[in-house]
């Protein structure tokens, strides 16, 4: 019966949702026992403009997050968040902070619709992925992790269960600091705010 394919979808959704956001606890960083200087590090992927390196917001605080445009709630809650402290910010602080989406969904997520998809929330987040080679070796370096989950009598076939972390990257290109993706906007100004000149 439709209904009942509709629950069992329902259903395997929730328990990816609830397997991710228990992953995502179980890694996040312990309070000032994370060792950041370990973490990060330049990188480069594709835009629809063309290449982005970290490397090229030097002098601005970066917020990175690693995620993909089909997801439905974590990513798009951690983009909101983002966006809705970069409208905080008043100008002359706004212009020195950089957001960057990392897709680890290729296949899907094309250069072109993380363009729109980063867009959608601030036109200071550029989308950017690359090949699976180039996304994992980004993925080590942050420490999070993602895993592709197949999803039965699904139209969307594949979920992509992940890691859920708002990356503060300094104006030296350093990993600062990390926020979970349920943070508030206020947090996140608090951290920007220490970070920025």
């Amino acid at each position: 019966m439709p209904h009942l394919k509709t629950l069992k979808v329902l259903l395997i959704l929730t328990a990816f949702l609830f397997a991710g956001m228990i992953a995502a606890f179980l890694l996040r960083p312990a309070p000032g026992n994370t060792p950041m200087g370990s973490l990060g590090g330049d990188f480069t992927l594709t835009s629809a403009q063309g290449p982005v390196s970290l490397s090229d917001f030097r002098g601005q605080v970066v917020v990175l997050y690693i995620g993909y445009a089909s997801c439905p709630d974590v990513c798009p809650t951690a983009l909101a968040i983002l966006s809705q402290a970069l409208r905080s910010l008043p100008e002359e602080k706004r212009k020195h902070v950089q957001g960057i989406f990392i897709s680890v969904d290729p296949d899907r997520d094309t250069p072109e619709h993380l363009a729109r998809y980063a867009h959608f929330f601030s036109d200071q987040i550029v989308g950017v992925t690359g090949s699976r080679e180039e996304i994992d070796k980004v993925v080590r370096q942050y420490g999070a992790f993602y895993r592709m989950v197949e999803l039965d009598d699904s139209a969307m076939g594949y979920a992509v269960d992940h890691s859920s972390r708002l990356y503060l990257i300094g104006p030296e290109g350093h990993l600062a600091g990390t926020l979970m993706h349920n943070s508030t906007p206020a947090e996140l100004i608090r951290q920007l705010n220490n970070l920025l000149p």
